[in-house]
């Protein structure tokens, strides 16, 4: 019987269709569960299941979602469940316990707010929230990280229960897809003048509008610029309506309204890219993979990030692009100044990107090693010491 494998996520799970299209040509059945728009799986004959999540502390409203993944994980009736997001991490083993038979994987696709930041609320709620990652950890049958620094710091404070862990950079870039997606979309020129960018240098981003992913930092950065170097135009593309609290305001932008553009998100990302001058990477929390930071790379951009696990992934500071500290904003300006007038030396470190991408960061490259994850799973029962196994297989 083909095995089936449920994958569970929350608003942007959509990004993850290509993987989960990937894994059943790879033989498996496949269904998918999200707190997004159903349609885009639909559209590509994907079972899909949608549930309320919200993505900020709400303990009344994680309930409700956990009796609903309850329910959802008796009624598909997976062989193996994979969650993704950091809240889901934590609800989805939880909710497994109703399915004894059932094989749950964590991915730890960053560790975001919670996990990363040392204000005070966080560290207050991280302490009521580690007996809970324990307690999920103790049903998952595997843990998939995406980069060695979060691998570690779940090892460091215990949050990994008897189940194998494992490090698989990312979802993924589906690189044909991206590319044929890139030459059906508007052109430079068309895109230059629908943004008002005319002749001007380029400057973009692509993140969530919100103070953790370093807006400000970059706003800063921008007025420093401007005064330096006013043909410079930044483009901040992304969701702002979703942040809550975190928010980047109205009030906020206005004050950079003559230099910077923020038209919300958008679908043409490979043409916005394939336009722009310079990939700027500014956040402040702790990153899985970051899909945009792999997308500029293969796109052959010059890239500045931030000193990162997950950006460290991609960038390897003076060889690949250049990384700078968080919260720097005059660090910031300086090195995307220092690249847009050096724009020789910055090809030949964006040249590299590219392979990069290709050799470590495919699709099929990320979906083949998790091919072989799942059917390593499925070859032991549930009691089965999975790290042991792995051990002796060379996948520890």
């Amino acid at each position: 019987m083909t095995a089936h494998l449920l994958f569970i996520g929350g608003e942007d799970h959509n990004l993850r269709i290509p993987f989960i299209k990937a894994v059943r040509d790879n033989g498996f059945r496949v269904s998918a569960a999200g707190s997004c728009d159903p349609w885009p799986f639909e559209s590509e004959r994907i079972e899909y299941r949608r549930f309320d999540l919200k993505r900020f502390i709400n303990p009344a409203s994680d309930w409700r979602t956990l009796q609903s993944l309850r329910r959802l994980l008796i009624e598909t009736r997976a062989d193996i469940a994979q969650s993704f997001d950091t809240k889901l991490g934590v609800l989805v083993p939880l909710a497994a316990r109703v399915n004894k038979s059932l094989r749950v994987i964590r991915t730890i696709n960053g560790r975001g707010w919670l996990y990363s930041s040392n204000s005070l609320a966080p560290l207050v709620l991280r302490g009521l929230y580690l007996p809970l990652q324990r307690a999920a950890a103790a049903s998952a049958t595997a843990t998939v990280f995406q980069n060695q620094s979060d691998q570690a710091y779940f090892k460091r404070r215990r949050l990994l229960g008897r189940g194998e862990d494992i490090l698989i950079p990312g979802s993924g870039v589906d690189i044909a897809r991206f590319q044929a997606s890139g030459a059906r979309c508007a052109s430079r020129r068309q895109l230059r003048e629908e943004l008002g960018l005319g002749d001007k240098e380029v400057v973009i981003t692509i993140t969530r509008m919100t103070r953790q992913k370093g807006i400000p930092t970059l706003l800063s950065a921008a007025a420093l610029v401007h005064k330096a170097r006013p043909s410079v135009r930044f483009l901040i593309v992304g969701p702002r309506d979703s942040e809550g609290p975190f928010a980047i305001t109205d009030a906020e932008l206005s004050k950079h309204a003559g230099y910077v553009i923020a038209p919300g998100p958008r679908a043409d990302v490979p043409a916005l890219l394939a336009m722009a001058d310079l990939f700027v990477f500014p956040s402040e929390y702790a990153e899985g993979v970051p899909r945009a930071l792999m997308e500029a790379a293969l796109c052959g951009l010059p890239i500045i990030a931030t000193d990162l696990p997950g950006c460290r992934e991609v960038i390897r500071d003076g060889w690949n692009g250049h990384i700078v500290g968080t919260r720097r904003p005059r660090d910031l300006a300086e090195k995307i100044v220092h690249v847009l007038q050096n724009r020789d030396a910055a090809a030949l470190l964006a040249a590299r990107g590219p392979g990069i991408i290709r050799q470590y960061f495919s699709l099929d490259e990320i979906v083949e090693r998790h091919c072989r994850l799942y059917e390593r799973l499925l070859s032991f029962d549930r009691g089965t010491d999975c790290t042991a196994a792995a051990a002796g297989m060379g996948y520890s």
